[in-house]
Formats: C-alpha cells, structure tokens, sequence
C-alpha cells in the first residue's frame, strides 16, 4: 500500500509541468504529508567531539569519518583542524582522498570550520586574517563544504567599544562573504560566548551582510548571558547551520540540553538540513556519542 501511494506521488510530480494550480496544489499537500523521499533535517557529527584523540594522535580523522559512516549518520562536519598541515591549506590530493573517502562511507559534509580572529585593531593584521579565511573558504570548494564555520573575535578589544570593533569586523566580514559567493560557499559566524555572547549581538550581523551567503551557525551551548531556549529562538531563522551539544547554561548553571525543547525550537523555524552534533563531555567519545546521537535522533524524528 506505501510503495502504491509512493508510485502515485512520483507519478504526480512528473506531470507537474502539466498540472492546474489547484492540482499542483493536492500534489504539494501529498508530497508534504505522505512522502518518505526525504527528510527535513538530517544528523551530522562535528569531527571536533574527537579533539582530544585528534590532537593526540590516538586516532585520526579517516577512522573519524569511518565511525560516523558505520554509525550510518548523513553526514560529518569535518572541522579543519585536523586535516592535514592545518593551518596551513592541504594539498588538492589529500582534499580529494578525504572527499572521496567521505562519499564511500555514505557520508555528505555538511560543513568545517577553523580558527580565525578579526579582533585585532591593526587593519594588516585583520587582513593576513582576512586572506587566511579566504584561503579555507578554497578548501571548503574542494571538499563541497556548503559552509564554513568562522569566529568573530575573541574579546572586546581594549580601548575600543563592541561597537566600535563590530563594524571593523563586519568589514572583513563582508570580503570573506563576497569571496564565499564566488566559490559557492556560506560563511557562517559561530556565536561562541566570546565577542558575540547575545542573539542580538549576532543578528546585528546577519542584518549587514548579505543574508543568501552569509548566516550563523547557532551553537546551542554558548548563549550564556540569557536564557538560552529564548536566545536560540531568537536567531534560529538566520541559521545556515548548527552545533547542538549536551550541555546548556542558565542562570550560570550547567544543565543537560532539553534536547525535545530544542528539536520544537529549529522545527518552528524555516531552517531545513544538518544539524551537526558535538559532545564535549571527558572520556571516550566512541562511548559518549552513540547514546547521544540517540537521544538527538529521538527529539528530531517527530519533525523529520
């Protein structure tokens, strides 16, 4: 009976050229109702919830990537740090050995990051860190990232105001975005609890950029100043991408993430895609992540 309501909704979309409004319309209805194609949102996981294996070199990043890949999650974050010669930009034939071992073990990238800070008041000093952005937002076009993951500033500079420092920011910002535009790659800001630490604070910068290549990626662990569920809220439509952890902190208190609260919170906005996973938890990440996963999993199903 399923594989016969299937067969009439593929049936249905290749006549949609043919179709009425209000035909087009039944068929959009079915589609949202019925289908099993797809899904809305999809799990990832960031490679970064190996950092301590990673930097120690107990593992590396393939036997990441084939964890993830016999976990059989969609897809993988794969953070830039631990690729080859970070920060320097590997080589196009390691790119494409990682790029392909990713496709063979089932996986999609759904982003990667690195380390950057345009928090300095010196403009060459911002731009070395301006071309270092763009010479990843490369690597991400090699590897097919749709996003890169990039910081804002680590603090407030001294003697200057968030203000002040926030349009310098932008600036680089808006070269780093202009420049992802040619390569086909969002750049996204991370809201990580040190120079953006408010929703507000971040949609300050969502709303002088420009919103088709530039968005957040929403770090459900690092709104810390207040309420978190309402902060996250506030800025989950300019999401691009995500990093949904165990933990959140209200009030100054570190608690378990209230991850069906959350799961309700990304469905109730526009945002469709990965949602990447990270655990920062001390231990075993092999141990830690599986059950994690499951929980996630769990809070996403109803809105999948």
């Amino acid at each position: 009976m399923e594989s016969q309501k299937r067969r009439r909704l593929l049936q249905s979309m290749f006549l949609m050229p043919f179709m009425n409004p209000a035909q087009l319309k039944d068929t959009f209805v079915a589609f949202k109702k019925g289908s099993s194609l797809s899904h809305r949102f999809k799990l990832s996981l960031n490679a970064y919830s190996f950092n301590g294996p990673l930097t120690q070199k107990l593992i590396t990043i393939e036997e990441v990537i084939d964890f993830c890949g016999d976990l059989h999650l969609d897809a993988i974050d794969l953070t830039g740090y631990y690729l080859e010669n970070y920060p320097s930009i590997p080589s196009d034939e390691y790119l494409y050995r990682i790029k392909n071992k990713i496709h063979k073990a089932g996986l999609s990238i759904s982003g990667t990051g690195i380390r950057n800070d345009f928090g300095n008041p010196d403009p060459a000093v911002r731009l070395k860190e301006e071309e270092f952005v763009k010479s990843w937002i490369n690597v991400a076009a090699k590897l097919g990232a749709p996003v890169i993951r990039i910081y804002s500033a680590k603090k407030i500079p001294d003697g200057h105001s968030w203000e002040e420092a926030a349009q310098w920011i932008i600036n680089n910002f808006a070269s780093c975005v202009a420049y992802g535009k040619k390569m086909g790659v969002i750049v996204a800001m991370q809201n990580h609890n040190d120079f953006i630490t408010t929703a507000d604070q971040a949609i300050y910068f969502t709303e002088k950029l420009d919103k088709d290549w530039f968005g957040l990626v929403v770090d459900t662990g690092n709104f810390q100043t207040h309420d978190a569920y309402n902060e996250i809220e506030k800025v989950a439509n300019y999401a691009v991408n995500w990093q949904v952890k165990e933990l959140v902190t209200i009030k100054g208190l570190t608690q378990p993430m209230d991850l069906p609260k959350l799961m309700k919170i990304i469905a109730g906005s526009n945002y469709k895609g990965y949602i990447p996973t990270e655990t920062l938890s001390p231990g075993d990440p092999k141990v830690i992540l599986p059950p994690f996963l499951q929980k996630v999993h769990a809070a996403i199903v109803p809105y999948m």
